[in-house]
This record gives C-alpha cells, sequence and structure tokens, in this order.
C-alpha cells in the first residue's frame, strides 16, 4: 500500500516523566510488587541520539499473578460481607461524603491525566482534558441523581393494610474491566456507580491506558473504606479468570467484546446468579437517503466514523448510500477525508496514531480484502503512515462478501455500501449481531418517519442527521443483541449496579414503625430527606 503524503513528524515534544508503578491497591492497603513489569510505550516515536526514532519509553506496571487477583476478590468479599458490611450499610450521607472526597482529590490531577491521556493513548489534546471533564461532571452528576434515588424512597406508603418502604440495595462483589478507549471516562461510569450503590469492586484497567489511572489510586485509597475498592494491574486472562471461577462475583462490568464477556461469564459457576452490566461491539450504520444534504451528511458521517480514529463503539462503522446521490456523495466524502490531518496528540489534530499493537497491519488487512473482492481505495493520502499511524481509508463500493461489511474495524477504515432498494439495508441492519445505533441522513419528513419506525427496533438511538455519540449522559446508553446488556446514564447505571428491596408489615404495627424510623438507628427505615 501506497505511504500516505501527510507523514507529520510525531516525534518533537518531550515525553512524561516516566512513571515506574509498582503499587496495587488490596484492602485499604498500597502493596508493592516485586515480580514481573509491563513495560508501556507510547504510539508515538521519539528521536534518538543517531536520528533514529525510537519508541517512548513511558514506565511499567506490574504484572500481578492469579494468586493476588483471589487477594483482592477475598477483600472485596470481606467488606461486603454478605451485605452486612460497613459500606453496603453505610448511610445515603455517608456514600455521598466518600464519593465527595474522592471528586475533591481526583480534580487536583486534572493534568497528569490528561497528560497521560495523550501518551498512552494518543488522545488529542482537547479530547483528553474533555475526558477527564466531562468525567468529573459525570461523577457530580451521579451524586446528585443518588441523592435524589434516596429522596424517593424517604417515604413509608400505606396501602391496603400494608406498611412498606422500598429503596435500591446493593448486589454484592462487582469485577469491573474497563476499555482502552475511554479508560477513564467509560471505565468511571461503570465505577462509581457500582461504588455509589454500596457494592464493593475489584478493577483492573484495560491493557492500554494504565499508568494515567495511577495518579487516582491513593485518592481511592484515602476516600473509601478498606476493601470497597481494590486496584489490579496485570493481563486479563490471568487475572480475571480465576475471579470468575471462583463464584464470588456478583456483577460482571466490562467494556469491551462480546467474546470476552461470554469467555468469563462461561467460567462463573453460578451464571444464574452473576447480573452483566456489559458496553460491547457495535457496527452503527449510517443510511444517506436519496434526498439528504449531501455536505451536512459527510460532515457528520466524517466526524462520526473518524473520532478518534474510529475506536470507539458509538463510531459510525458502515454508511449506506442511494444510488442516485452515491457518486457524489463518495467524491465529497474523500475530499473531506484527505482534508484531515493526522499529527503528534499535542497539536490537538483531528487523527492520532493507533495505541493498539498491530493495528495498522490489522487496518490494512480489512483494505486488502475489500480491494481482492471489488472495493476500491477512493481518498488520495489512505494508508500506512508508519507502525502506528494508518491516515483513513474510504472503500467504496463495499459489498457482503467482504470482511469489512459485517466486523466491527474499530479503526480508520471507512467503507460505503451502494444501495438501490432500502429493503436491503433494513435487512442487513435487522440480520446484524450489534444493534446499539444508527444514523438517518435525510431532509424529508416523510423519509424520516418511516426510516425511525423501522429503526427503533434494531437499534437503541436513532440519530437524524448527526453522527452516532453516547452522550448527553443522561440519555441511556445500551444496544440489543451483541451491543449490550444492561443500561448506562446517570439515572439508569445506579439502577444496573442494585435491586430494589422491599420492608413491609400490616398496620397493626404502625406504632413499631413510627418508632424504629423516629429513632433514627436504621440506615433503612428513614424518612431523613437528604439536600
Amino acid at each position: 500500500m501506497e505511504i500516505s503524503k501527510k507523514d507529520h513528524d510525531l516525534s518533537v515534544f518531550d515525553a512524561p516523566q516516566r512513571i515506574h508503578w509498582k503499587q496495587y491497591l488490596i484492602g485499604g492497603k498500597m502493596h508493592t510488587w516485586s515480580g514481573e513489569m509491563e513495560q508501556v510505550y507510547s504510539p508515538m516515536g521519539q528521536v534518538s541520539t543517531d536520528g533514529s526514532i525510537v519508541k517512548t519509553h513511558l514506565g511499567e506496571s506490574p504484572l500481578l499473578g492469579a494468586e493476588v487477583g483471589l487477594e483482592a476478590l477475598a477483600a472485596a468479599k470481606k467488606a461486603y460481607n454478605n451485605g452486612r458490611g460497613h459500606w453496603p450499610t453505610a448511610s445515603t450521607s455517608g456514600r455521598v461524603a466518600a464519593m465527595e472526597h474522592f471528586l475533591k482529590l481526583m480534580i487536583v490531577k486534572r493534568e497528569e491525566v490528561s497528560t497521560m491521556l495523550m501518551w498512552e493513548i494518543a488522545k488529542n489534546k482537547s479530547a483528553a482534558y474533555k475526558e477527564f471533564d466531562r468525567t468529573v461532571d459525570y461523577i457530580r452528576d451521579t451524586i446528585e441523581e443518588y441523592k435524589e434515588l434516596q429522596r424517593r424512597g424517604s417515604s413509608i406508603a400505606s396501602k391496603d393494610g400494608v406498611l412498606s418502604q422500598i429503596r435500591r440495595g446493593p448486589l454484592g462483589v462487582v469485577l469491573c474491566l474497563g476499555p482502552y478507549n475511554y479508560p477513564l471516562n467509560e471505565t468511571f461510569c461503570l465505577l462509581i456507580p457500582a461504588l455509589m450503590m454500596g457494592n464493593t469492586v475489584v478493577f483492573k484497567p484495560a491493557k492500554y491506558g494504565v499508568l494515567l489511572l495511577t495518579p487516582l489510586i491513593e485518592a481511592f485509597q484515602e476516600a473509601f473504606p478498606p476493601g470497597v475498592i481494590n486496584i489490579l494491574f496485570g493481563r486479563g486472562r490471568t487475572l480475571a479468570g480465576p475471579i470468575m471461577q471462583s463464584g464470588d462475583v456478583d456483577i460482571l462490568a466490562l467494556i469491551g467484546g462480546s467474546s470476552s464477556s461470554n469467555a468469563l461469564v462461561s467460567q462463573h459457576p453460578k451464571p444464574n446468579r452473576l447480573r452483566q452490566v456489559l458496553g460491547l461491539e457495535a457496527k452503527n450504520p449510517a443510511i444517506v437517503f436519496p434526498d439528504a444534504d449531501l455536505d451536512l451528511s459527510v460532515k457528520q458521517i466524517v466526524k462520526g466514523a473518524l473520532s478518534y480514529n474510529g475506536q470507539r463503539c458509538t463510531a459510525l462503522k458502515i454508511t449506506f448510500v442511494h444510488k442516485s446521490v452515491a457518486e457524489t456523495f463518495i467524491t465529497k466524502l474523500a475530499d473531506a477525508v484527505d482534508a484531515l490531518i493526522l499529527d503528534h496528540p499535542a497539536t490537538d489534530s483531528e487523527l492520532t496514531p493507533l495505541p493498539e499493537r498491530g493495528k495498522v497491519a490489522a487496518m490494512e488487512a480489512y483494505v486488502d480484502d475489500a480491494v481482492a473482492n471489488g472495493a476500491k481505495v477512493v481518498n488520495q493520502y489512505a494508508g500506512r503512515v508508519n507502525d502506528t499511524s494508518f491516515f483513513p481509508a474510504v472503500l467504496y463500493p463495499v459489498s457482503k462478501n467482504m470482511r469489512l461489511y459485517h466486523e466491527e474495524q474499530f479503526g480508520p477504515v471507512v467503507p460505503v455500501v451502494v444501495y438501490d432498494d432500502l429493503e436491503e439495508v433494513m435487512e442487513a441492519i435487522a440480520e446484524s449481531d450489534c444493534g446499539q445505533q444508527c444514523s438517518l441522513f435525510s431532509t424529508q419528513e416523510e423519509t424520516v418517519a418511516s426510516a425511525v419506525d423501522n429503526m427503533v427496533n434494531q437499534v437503541c438511538r436513532v440519530n437524524i442527521n448527526v453522527a452516532c455519540q453516547r452522550g448527553p449522559d443522561y440519555l441511556p446508553f445500551t444496544g440489543r443483541r451483541d451491543s449490550a446488556a444492561g443500561t448506562l446514564s446517570v439515572h439508569d447505571a445506579l439502577r444496573s449496579f442494585s435491586i430494589r428491596t422491599v420492608v413491609a408489615t400490616d398496620s397493626s404495627q404502625r406504632k413499631l414503625v413510627g418508632l424504629v424510623v423516629s429513632g433514627g438507628k436504621s440506615n433503612f427505615m428513614t424518612t431523613d430527606y437528604l439536600l
């Protein structure tokens, strides 16, 4: 494949000071690891003394063994204590105070975490700071939603001679495994509501985006009681398998792929007891109708397909365009993609290197397969820049006999399918293993109305003339089929990590109930209204 003409110098920026991290958090104590370490390199190289480009060494993190993972699980189990531990029985105000204290400690780490987001996973500068700030906002919003949830449960109901109080309670021990593409925000969208509802957690960061979390570990240690949050480092297959095999995990919280989640769930001896909160793969389609505003469509599809190089589950992974506008659309799309800049994340360029090892080769394999089966690369600058950088390739026309038609590429390759009969598109989407979102591009009321009605039972979010996206965080975020289990949002995540629990009696016990409530000794049976 021809080398891109946009081969920018990614080596001119000074890397941050190396982080040699040997600690892990179990049972409220920071432990030091003396065994094998994982070397962490940036996708961006640097110029050596002889003028050659060498990998940028960012530091190292522990490769903990299975026995350490089981120690963390035991600590989480002890802290939960079958629902009788300090954290699951804590008052609303107690949990809020702990989370607010953590947030205070987190905010001062903004610069460190955001800088490592740039260097470790090549997220551009504005996106790195935005991820941190959005996570802070998410925690604040979760605290407020938790207060509101408790307010709604602060009353005693009386109906048909039955007195009752309904609140949401924790489920137990959570195994939390975050993704590399949003290692702070999406990880915390699992972690924070799980903790807020009184669960205890064993947390392992993703393979990429490890060091950026290290500035926050002491904050977790200080803010939460011992054993409530336990933080491990290492390989998932080494740590997660034995933890699941124990049968002591009550919730699997994972953002990744369905193959990984299925493998873990299959190792649990009592899967019927296991709640799954999962964000998985997606093959989100864009549909460009004959009456679409093509300039708007191209702008949104470029944004949707290539923000953070397409390394998002919410990215547009395939575009269907009507044959009557296909040639004009593909010309505009190719030009718009070629106008993007690939550069160092610190320059705030639209495109950056790819953090996954072997990702460039994987993108080339998709392109080669499509070309071998009749597609063409229609933009000028497509292809490998170096071992970690790949300028986006727009492929057209893509058809069913190509891998890109069915598989989630999770990278900067943009497949375009031409269609004549809309039924072909609807059948392809209905038959897909994924069902997260779609984007519809049309200017006509009748077209949009019909398309929405066809799509709302195939995907969980239909976007009209805008790219697929997760936010705002008050909207539900989920998917059908292999795309998700459970629902995430500020409102829904608290419910995903909890269960409704009822205390009830008959009206003859009114006096006793009144004494319990007024005595103020129960954290569950209380009518205190948290402001």
